[in-house]
């Protein structure tokens, strides 16, 4: 069955040429990503997707929120496309428009609003996306959420950060910023950096407990995880970096090497395979379930699809969430 629809995806892929550009996120399971023409993490796909020119068709192998950036980014005429609509992101739903938009309103009779700036991750909804678009906000991955704080701070006095408090409290911390200066959004505080009470189920999964029995089992491994996870196990790891960060930290380590990963399983399971001189393992098995949705199965019919001029799953975004979102988005872009 797999070798059948494997076939299918090649035929569908050659028919539709240039016209299609398939990008896959590093989670996703290696017989889809087989068939990306680009993989990386958000922030290399998000801009991927903005410098294509020539395509006609973009399909996204991630979760929801990845495909509406990409649709936001892209020319009027492209269409993007989500293999499982179903693919989302409980993290993203964390943050909620109405509630946030209560928020920032509750934030403007306590303080001077102007000097707020919104931070809205990747993992957000295109309408949180937009939120910070108006706003003159800007969003961040955990590639760049460092160099988007400093693009901030250079135009207000505090952030509003949503929605993962984890990435936002990790982040202050690299940036020297206090524990005091830094707070969750209900704390009854105005801090330098507000963060929004969201996280990841698969990057808090990770605990120190794991990482004591990971440095107990392998004397002198090199410990790296992903800034999602809570500050005390970021503590506990030699490094935290996004996922374009540790496959950039494995290509760094000497042969021989012994790299615990925390961060999701197919991504880690990617690394020992591209690299046998070294001894990669995962902190602990945890697998994204959203990511997980997409199949060779959906993504064949996916492109079928598109070749008879069908078109399912199908990503859309209306005008007026696209094109504040778009500001949001291009402002990240701009930030190398």
């Amino acid at each position: 069955m797999d070798k059948e629809l494997r076939q299918r995806i090649e035929l569908s892929k050659k028919k539709l040429g240039r016209r299609l550009v398939i990008l896959g996120h590093h989670y996703q399971r290696d017989d889809v990503i087989a068939f990306a023409d680009f993989r990386g993490d958000s922030f290399r796909l998000s801009k991927v997707a903005s410098e294509q020119k020539q395509a006609e068709f973009i399909v996204f192998c991630g979760v929801n929120f990845m495909a509406e950036s990409a649709r936001i980014l892209a020319r009027p005429l492209q269409r993007v496309f989500l293999p499982d609509m179903r693919a989302g992101c409980p993290m993203a739903d964390m943050a909620d428009l109405e509630d946030v938009e209560n928020a920032w309103e509750t934030l403007s009779k306590q303080t001077d609003i102007k000097k707020i700036i919104p931070v809205a991750y990747m993992n957000t909804t295109a309408e949180i996306k937009a939120f910070c678009g108006k706003k003159g906000g800007i969003i961040c991955t955990s590639s760049n959420a460092p160099r988007v704080f400093k693009w901030a701070f250079e135009r207000g006095d505090k952030i509003f950060f949503l929605p993962d408090e984890h990435l936002g409290r990790n982040t202050a911390k690299k940036l020297n910023i206090k524990g005091d200066e830094f707070a969750l959004w209900g704390d009854n505080k105005i801090p330098k950096v507000i963060l929004w009470p969201g996280f990841c189920h698969v990057h808090t999964f990770f605990t120190t407990e794991h990482i004591e029995e990971a440095r107990e089992k392998y004397l002198g491994c090199k410990i790296v995880v992903h800034p999602e996870c809570k500050e005390d196990v970021v503590n506990k790891s030699d490094d935290a970096l996004s996922t374009e960060g540790i496959c950039g930290f494995v290509a760094r380590q000497k042969k021989g090497s012994v790299i615990i990963i925390g961060t999701e399983i197919n991504l880690v399971g990617r690394l020992a395979r591209e690299n046998p001189d070294k001894k990669i393992l995962p902190l602990a098995r945890s697998l994204c379930p959203n990511m997980f949705k997409i199949s060779l199965s959906n993504l064949c019919e996916t492109l079928e699809s598109i070749v008879k001029g069908e078109a399912i799953n199908e990503v859309l975004v209306p005008k007026e969430i696209t094109e504040p979102a778009n500001k949001a988005l291009s402002r990240m872009l701009t930030i190398i």
